[in-house]
């Protein structure tokens, strides 16, 4: 599989269904926080994320969230949910994925990474041997950083849309 390519494409997180994990053969989630579960200045859920998270956990699904944030953010985000959690994960490196994929007790090929970013969430679970659920940002980012990454990713996201069929 191509280092940037997801798996899936999906808007939001309340998009994906049990039925879709199912046919992606995974039994674990591992969930970023900024853009993906909350907006990135929001310190609020995105409303329908916690009641969905425990849907998938009633389902049978291991969720658990791994972000690049700080402990503080991280943690109170995890706290609302009632589900473990990864801080300062360092994505796309491994180090994170595979701390998180242990606290499951679960295969790398049985976990999906969902998130908003090409560069961390989707080129970490390529590198991991995982499944990965591309969702569209919730508020675009200040720093100069996101804003060169976002300047990258977009012909990729474009030529993605372009071939949605081929993701699942």
């Amino acid at each position: 599989m191509p280092l940037f390519r997801p798996t899936v494409l999906r808007d939001r997180v309340t998009q994906i269904t049990p039925e879709l994990l199912h046919t992606l053969h995974v039994s674990a989630l591992l969930l970023d926080v900024d853009n993906t579960i909350a907006g990135f200045t929001s310190h609020e859920p995105l409303p329908g994320t916690v009641e969905w998270a425990r849907e998938m956990v009633q389902a049978g699904f291991r969720v658990v969230i791994v972000s690049n944030n700080f402990k503080k953010r991280v943690a109170a985000f995890a706290a609302k949910f009632g589900l473990g959690w990864i801080s300062f994960a360092m994505k796309p490196f491994p180090f994170g994925y595979l701390k998180a994929r242990r606290m499951l007790k679960v295969r790398c090929r049985d976990c999906a990474i969902v998130g908003d970013q090409i560069f961390t969430d989707v080129v970490g679970a390529n590198l991991c041997g995982m499944r990965s659920v591309l969702l569209k940002p919730i508020e675009l980012e200040e720093g100069i950083s996101f804003r060169i990454r976002r300047y990258f990713e977009r012909p990729l996201r474009k030529k993605f849309e372009a071939r949605k069929e081929d993701l699942q």
